[in-house]
Order: C-alpha cells, then sequence, then structure tokens
C-alpha cells in the first residue's frame, strides 16, 4: 500500500502499536515451502507454512465431510494433523496424499457444537469462556476468577454432566474483559471522559472510501474517533456489532482524500507489511501489537471461541460474544481493537478481550479479520491502492530491539525482531493496566465490568482493553 501522507493534517494513523514490550522471539524465519511427494504412492505429510496449513484444512474440510472433526498445525513438525470421525477409508487416503497426518478421534464435530450450546443453554455465566481444542478432540471451557460460588457450582455440574471424554474445565487467572486502548491509539471524548482505543488495519470501505477496523467494543464506546487525546476528530463509526455475533467495527476517515499504509507499525519507526487477511489456524504463531504492552507473541489455542463478559450497563447482565479466536497471547487495558498478524504479513484480528497480564501471562481473544471484513464488506488495505502495494517486507533476520514508548509511524520492520523487556513501560501496567486520562469513561458500552477510566486509559479491575 501507498505511504502517502494525509492532505493538511498529521500523517494517517499507521496499523498497529507503538512501543513493542515483552515478547521473548518475535517472527522466526519461516519453514521452506510445501513439499509434494513425488513418489505417488503413500504420500508422507508435506512440510507447510501456517497459512498453507490453514488453506489445506479449508480443503480437506470440504472432501472428508460428516468426517472432518478439526484440525491443528504442528508448528514444531510444520505438518497440518486433521482428525477424522468415522472416516471412509478411501477419503482418508486422499486426505494423506493431500499432504495431512491424520488421526482417528472419537467426538464428531456436529458433538462438540451440541456440547457447546448444551454449555450456552446451562452456562452463560459472566467470566466464563469456552472453544474446541482439536488436539483433545474436546471442548475446554475456561472460568475466571470471579466464578465462584454457585456459579462454579453451577458451571461444574454441568461440564460434568457432559461426559468425561467431551470436554474439560479449567481457572484461568484474572478477568475476563474487553481492553480499551491499544495499537496506534485512537481517542474519543464522550460525556464521562476520554476512551482510548486501538487501530487494528486499515481497510477500505464498500464505497470506495478509506476506513479501519477496530473492535466492536469501542465503536459501540464512542461514534466520533481522533488520533490524539486532544486533536478533532479525523473518523467516525460506520458499523459496530458488540455483543453477539463478533466484536468489530468499521470506522470511516472523515476526509475521503485521506491516503492509509497497509503495515502493522512495531515501534522504532519500523513496520510489517501487511498482505491479505487469513484465517487463523490452531497450533500457529501469531504476533499481537498494542499501545499498552507493545509486541507479544503466541500461539492460537482455539477457534470460534465463546466468550461471556460481565456487562457494563446491567451489573447483573452477561454481554456474550462468539466466533472468536482463542490465543496465550497476552494483553493488559489499553490493547483493545490492536492488530494480530502472522509472520509473513497475514491479517489475523483484532483484540477483543481476555484475562491476566503481560507479567503472569493469560489468553486474549480476537476478532477474526475475515468475519470483520465480510460483515462490513470491506477489503483490506488502502482505497488507492491494493493491499499488496504494502511496501517491501521486513528482513526476517533483522530484530527489533528495544523499542520503549513514543509513536512511532512508517519505515520497515525485520519480522524476526526480538520484543523487549516489560519493565521499559511507559506507565504502571499491572494486570488490568493502569493509565492516566481525562475522565471516568465507564458505562459506554466500551469497557466490561466496574472499570475506572481514568486518564488515558483504564484503572480498575475490570477495566476494559
Amino acid at each position: 500500500m501507498s505511504h502517502k501522507r494525509i492532505p493538511k493534517r498529521k500523517a494517517a494513523i499507521a496499523v498497529g502499536g507503538v512501543a513493542a514490550l515483552g515478547a521473548a522471539a518475535f517472527l522466526l524465519p519461516m519453514a521452506n515451502a510445501s513439499q509434494d511427494n513425488a513418489s505417488g504412492a503413500t504420500a508422507a505429510p508435506k512440510t507447510l507454512k501456517a497459512t498453507g496449513a490453514s488453506d489445506l484444512a479449508a480443503q480437506l474440510q470440504q472432501l472428508l465431510g460428516q468426517a472432518f472433526a478439526g484440525s491443528y498445525y504442528d508448528s514444531a513438525k510444520q505438518q497440518l494433523v486433521v482428525n477424522v470421525v468415522n472416516g471412509d477409508n478411501n477419503v482418508i487416503v486422499q486426505a494423506e496424499q493431500a499432504g495431512a497426518v491424520v488421526r482417528q478421534v472419537q467426538n464428531s464435530t456436529s458433538e462438540l457444537a451440541a456440547v457447546a450450546q448444551t454449555l450456552k443453554t446451562k452456562a452463560t455465566i459472566p467470566g466464563t469462556a469456552w472453544a474446541v481444542d482439536p488436539k483433545t478432540n474436546k471442548v475446554v471451557v475456561s472460568a475466571d476468577s470471579t466464578v465462584t460460588g454457585t456459579k462454579w457450582d453451577t458451571l461444574e455440574s454441568t461440564v460434568q454432566g457432559l461426559g468425561s471424554n467431551m470436554a474439560t474445565l479449567k481457572k484461568s487467572s484474572g478477568t475476563f474483559k474487553t481492553l480499551v486502548s491499544g495499537g496506534d491509539a485512537i481517542f474519543s471524548q464522550v460525556q464521562d471522559g476520554t476512551v482510548r482505543c486501538s487501530l487494528g488495519f486499515n481497510v477500505t470501505a464498500s464505497d470506495g472510501t478509506p476506513a479501519f477496523l477496530t473492535a466492536g467494543h469501542c465503536g459501540v464506546a464512542a461514534k466520533d474517533w481522533s488520533d490524539s487525546e486532544t486533536g478533532q476528530p479525523i473518523a467516525t463509526v460506520d458499523q459496530a456489532q458488540f455483543p453477539g455475533n463478533g466484536d468489530f467495527s468499521l470506522v470511516k476517515y472523515n476526509d475521503p482524500a485521506t491516503q492509509t499504509t497497509s503495515d502493522v507499525n512495531i515501534g522504532n519507526g519500523q513496520t510489517v507489511a501487511i498482505n491479505q487477511a487469513v484465517d487463523a489456524t490452531v497450533g500457529e504463531t501469531v504476533f499481537r501489537m498494542g499501545s499498552t504492552t507493545g509486541l507479544h507473541d503466541g500461539q492460537v489455542t482455539g477457534l470460534d471461541a465463546t466468550v461471556n463478559f460481565q456487562s457494563e450497563t446491567d451489573p447483573n447482565g452477561v454481554d456474550t460474544v462468539t466466533g472468536l479466536i482463542q490465543t496465550n497471547v497476552c494483553a493488559e487495558a489499553g490493547d483493545s481493537g490492536g492488530s494480530l498478524f502472522t509472520q509473513d504479513g497475514g491479517a489475523v484480528g483484532m483484540t477483543s478481550g481476555g484475562s491476566g497480564d503481560c507479567t503472569a501471562g493469560g489468553e486474549t481473544f480476537f476478532q477474526p479479520v475475515t468475519a470483520a471484513l465480510q460483515a462490513t464488506g470491506a477489503t483490506l488495505g488502502d482505497a488507492g491502492a491494493g493491499a499488496g502495494d504494502a511496501g517491501a517486507s521486513a528482513d526476517p533476520s533483522a530484530t527489533a530491539g528495544d523499542q520503549a514508548g513514543g509513536d512511532q509511524i512508517g519505515g520497515t520492520a525485520d519480522p524476526s525482531a526480538t520484543a523487549v523487556d516489560p519493565s521499559a513501560t511507559a506507565g504502571d501496567q499491572s494486570g488490568t493496566g493502569d493509565e492516566t486520562g481525562t475522565g471516568d469513561a465507564t458505562g459506554t458500552g466500551d469497557a466490561t465490568g466496574t472499570g475506572d477510566q481514568s486518564g488515558t486509559g483504564a484503572d480498575g479491575t475490570s477495566s476494559s482493553n
């Protein structure tokens, strides 16, 4: 995409975050391309990149039909593992010849979907989440620190009633919450103060105008957004989805002449070029950028996850969001809407919410980019250029180094970078993230729980990301 600047105003917001803080190795060198078996007999599993594994999984899902019971990427062996239940031997052979590792499992996709439906009916409790884990061929149910007493008893008895081979229950540290603030920070002035979120990815709206994607709970919280805390609005929410089937917003730039970049800003003037929207694959390594905690990496652990956030507006209510990506990447207050992406420039998701922090770790959920694009009719990239025109890609052999503080736009990044010491953060970011600001932004619909968003971010045990 073009890196042109916006006429008569400051530079367009670069996609992604500012300071790179915390993660160990950032984007390792990619594996070799797929290796085709030349024998034509019993094919050995192909060596695949994560994106290639995702494409193969989609093909095999159609081939296997009802026998398909999920898949995941074995990052150590760089192979796709496909689960099959009651599969026809000829179809299994075809799957193996296509390059996948095929394994027989007990639970079918429809059986696991029925488990999720039972949980929805009997255990929609604030602070809970569930997703299918293809590695165990079970539904993994998580409960945060607020699920205690009768709530825990209800959840535990529901999971036990599903059978030992259908679901597992685990306790998560911290509290599931949305995370207002993030990436290249965007701000909105509301009645109670300042709301801060993250820009996810620049896109082109269906009418050809420039826009960007961010979290849906940000779009519900405020309509007009600026690229500085005290600046005039530069973009207006066009569509917002939260809660329900997704957590995404399409925000259109007010100036139709705005020229944007299709990249992720990882700090120190470095960027990673974004060239396509891709579906997540369980087991693949992904990278998240946010203004509060910077650059962090981890693995995708589940797809089509359901998360039950405590309602901000109703103390006895719950905001249920479905269709999310579950990961073990950390996040804190201020990272909402920030970019989730792959080493080779694939746009994967936008930060929704999670539990834990970037000191003790935790789990974070993301809105899939592909679903957001389909729902809004937008396309990835700039209104004046294709997504493939994002400029030179970063050198995978470089390192990002220490990138604490500062809003740094432009440059090229090394996607095999090493992120920095989390102690280099610009503020108090323990647990829920204490970010100074200009007001109390509770009850806006953007922040779940009881978070008091004073200053530039959220201060509170139930603050939003």
